[in-house]
Parts: C-alpha cells; structure tokens; sequence
C-alpha cells in the first residue's frame, strides 16, 4: 500500500510539473508582459530595464526554476490588469468558487446516487421513465443554456431567486462566506443546481447501469433463493459492488466542476475563480490565467490521487496487488 502510495504520488508530481510548465510557458510566451505593464508608447530603456528586472532575459532553464519556486509557495506575480498580487486575488474569490463547488457537489452526488439506485431498482415504474427522460436535459443542453433558463423562469418571470451576484456576505477571518445569510443561500441556488446538474445526471446514469449489471449477476440470484430480503440485497450488496467503479467516475466529476465553474460563474456574474479567469482572459492578464491553470491542475492531481487511493483501500482485490 505504500509502494503504491508512493507511486501515484510521483506521478501527481510528475502532472503537476508538466501543468507548471505549461503555465510558465503561458506566462512567459503568450503576448508580452513589457508591452503590457509599460504599454506600447514606453521607450527602448525603459523595457530593457523592466525585461532585466523581471529575469526575462535569463536563460530558459534560470527562467523556469525561478517560477517553479515562486508557484510552489503560491507567487504568480503582479496582476497587469489590476496591479495587485495574484495570490490575494485568488484569495479573495477563493471562497466563493469553493462554496458553488461544494454545493454543487452535493446536489449532483446526493441526487444523482439516490435517484440512480431508485431507477435500477423500480426501473419498470412510470417515475423511473420520467426521471430518465427528464435527467435527457441535463445531458443534452449546454450549461449556459441551462442556467439562462432558470434565471428566465425564477428570477425573471416568477420573481423568486437572484439573477446575479452572490447576495450578503459574511466576513470569518479572511473566508467570506454566504451560506450564514438568507440573501446569500437564495442567490447560491441557481448557480449550484445549473452547475450541478450535467455531473447529477451523468451519476444518475452510471449509478443505475452499474445497479443494474450488479442486480443481474449470479449471486445477486443466489442471494434471493437464499431467501434475502430485496433490501438487504440492494444496500447490503448490490450497491456495494457498484459503488466501487462509480468512486473513480465521480472523483474526476467533481474536479470538472471547477472547470465548469467558468461558464456558470459568467452566467450568473457570480464573484470566484472562474469569473476573475474570463476577465483575465478579456484582458490579456496572464498572471491571473496561469495561476488559474496551475490551480486547476492541482485540484485535478489530489482529486484523482485520493480517488485512487480511496478505490484500493475499499476494494480488496486491488489491495494485493498494490502491496
């Protein structure tokens, strides 16, 4: 278990190292930082001083370390845009971000596991079939899609939930939190369930395949000439087995929400992460763009590094062989 431990974490290192590599490349070959800081009417002294302070006239190899180092202790540099540093802009739309995520996640895994398991399990019943054709939605239509329509239906036309922006706040220390206020839980709603609901529907339908493979199998039958009852062989062992090849599935889901928290952050002007990244983008501020990949990267990286070990530790078959 350790050796394999250990393994998985040289790899996450080796992913991350590449992922700084990309970002370095990012921030040092995507536009000109010079031109950007100093504008186009600076003199020639004036951006071969920048150029000398900055270390951009070392070598590639002095370059690279030197930004390894500094990503390693959270240092992306100054913001172009808004001349501030990076690290305590992220810190500041940190909590927002992590808060949708997190409520996001709840509502895709806790709806889509107990939905999946109730479709496998009365999968002739009429709510069975609705619950498929409905969950055919968050499938099919774009998150942006999705969000403007629930912003049409429960702001706009029935006047009941937020449109935008992410409602009274309260500061503990320096995490800034909504979830204590009334104004706040409403405005997190919208954003949560628009970019819950792609990874609630796709963990609904793998949740039910993998129910129904396992209630399909010969000692799911055996269970039943035993004289088990169907609860006890849906909780006890259909959903255990399972539940194994749905961890790895909705790890790497949950990672993809920071990811799509972009587009829904966008819809709903909601202040985090992904936001900040698009107005980067808009604005050619690489600092903020890199340090966003990098972040992304890594959550990516432990996701997957815990999900694996988390998949050895429950299954004691790949348990001999990590040994």
């Amino acid at each position: 278990m350790i050796q394999h431990f250990l393994r998985r974490a040289l790899q996450a290192v080796a992913v991350m190292a590449l992922a700084t590599l990309v970002a370095f490349l990012l921030f040092n070959y995507v536009g000109d930082p010079v031109s950007n800081m100093l504008g186009q009417e600076a003199s020639r002294e004036d951006r071969e001083g920048l150029r000398e302070r900055l270390g951009l006239n070392d070598p590639f190899v002095v370059q690279f370390a030197r930004f390894a180092g500094k990503a390693v202790q959270g240092d992306f540099g100054i913001s172009y845009r808004l001349q501030r540093p990076v690290a305590d802009l992220l810190a500041e739309r940190l909590p927002a971000t992590i808060e949708l995520v997190f409520a996001s996640a709840i509502f895709a895994v806790a709806l889509g596991v107990s939905l999946g398991i109730f479709t496998a399990i009365r999968r002739e019943s009429w709510i069975s079939r609705t619950i498929l054709a409905v969950s055919l939605v968050g499938v099919s239509l774009p998150t942006f899609v999705i969000g403007i329509g629930l912003i049409y239906l429960f702001a706009v036309t029935l006047g009941w939930l937020p449109s935008f922006g992410r409602g009274d706040v309260v500061q503990l220390g320096w995490w800034s939190t909504g979830l204590l206020t009334a104004s706040g839980l409403k405005a997190l709603l919208l954003p949560a369930v628009t970019l819950g609901l792609f990874q609630m529907t796709f963990i609904l339908r793998l949740v039910r395949a993998e129910m129904l493979e396992v209630l399909s199998a010969d000692f799911i039958r055996t269970a039943r000439a035993m004289g088990l009852t169907e609860r006890m062989i849906n909780t006890k062992y259909a959903l255990k087995n399972a539940g194994l090849p749905v961890i790895t599935i909705i790890g790497l889901k949950l990672g993809e929400l920071i990811a799509f928290s972009i587009v829904t952050e966008t819809v709903f002007q909601w202040p985090g992460m992904g936001l900040l990244f698009i107005q980067a983008v808009s604005f050619a501020d690489i600092p903020i763009m890199a340090a966003y990949l990098f972040m992304v990267a890594l959550v990516f990286v432990l996701i997957n590094l815990a999900v694996d070990l988390l998949y050895v530790a429950l299954d004691p078959r790949l348990r001999g062989r990590a040994a």
